[in-house]
């Protein structure tokens, strides 16, 4: 009993190790949208990207844009509404729309959480490098990926 107690604990802090570790190099980590998951998983980044565009800009668009016409739009004009990112929405919601913003240039943790709170208002807990890191390491929606700078 005290054995399996015990590689419990070992299990505990070597996950928390690992988030720690990830948390605390983070500025070798940047994240970023990978457009090839798109394909892999059998989903549209065109379709999920054009529900995040402003209406305005959704009825000046025409035909079938291109990934980069879609993010420059949002980050010139989109992006800048003050309900593009706000806390109502949910959190990997919210880092989604960061990056479009960003035009899917990677960002550290630190990055992403800065500019949450900015825009979310201050949540120290779900901004923090550790929360953040495991939010994007176990999304299977959005298509997060993790890459060294």
């Amino acid at each position: 009993m005290a054995k399996s107690r015990a590689k419990k604990v070992n299990k505990a802090n070597n996950t928390d190790n690992a988030d720690n570790a990830a948390a605390e190099g983070c500025p070798q980590v940047r994240w970023s949208i990978d457009m090839d998951w798109y394909e892999r998983n059998n989903r549209s980044f065109l379709a999920l990207v054009k529900e995040r565009v402003c209406p305005k800009c959704r009825k000046q668009l025409k035909g079938e844009p291109e990934a980069e016409d879609l993010l420059a739009t949002i980050k010139d004009c989109c992006a800048d509404r003050p309900d593009y990112i706000s806390a109502e929405l949910p959190m990997l919601e919210s880092i989604f729309r960061l990056v479009l913003a960003n035009g899917n240039q990677p960002l550290t943790l630190e990055e992403i959480g800065r500019q949450l709170t900015e825009r979310r208002g201050p949540d120290t807990y779900r901004t923090s490098a550790v929360f953040l890191s495991r939010l994007l390491s176990n999304d299977s929606y959005y298509g997060f990926k993790q890459t060294e700078a």
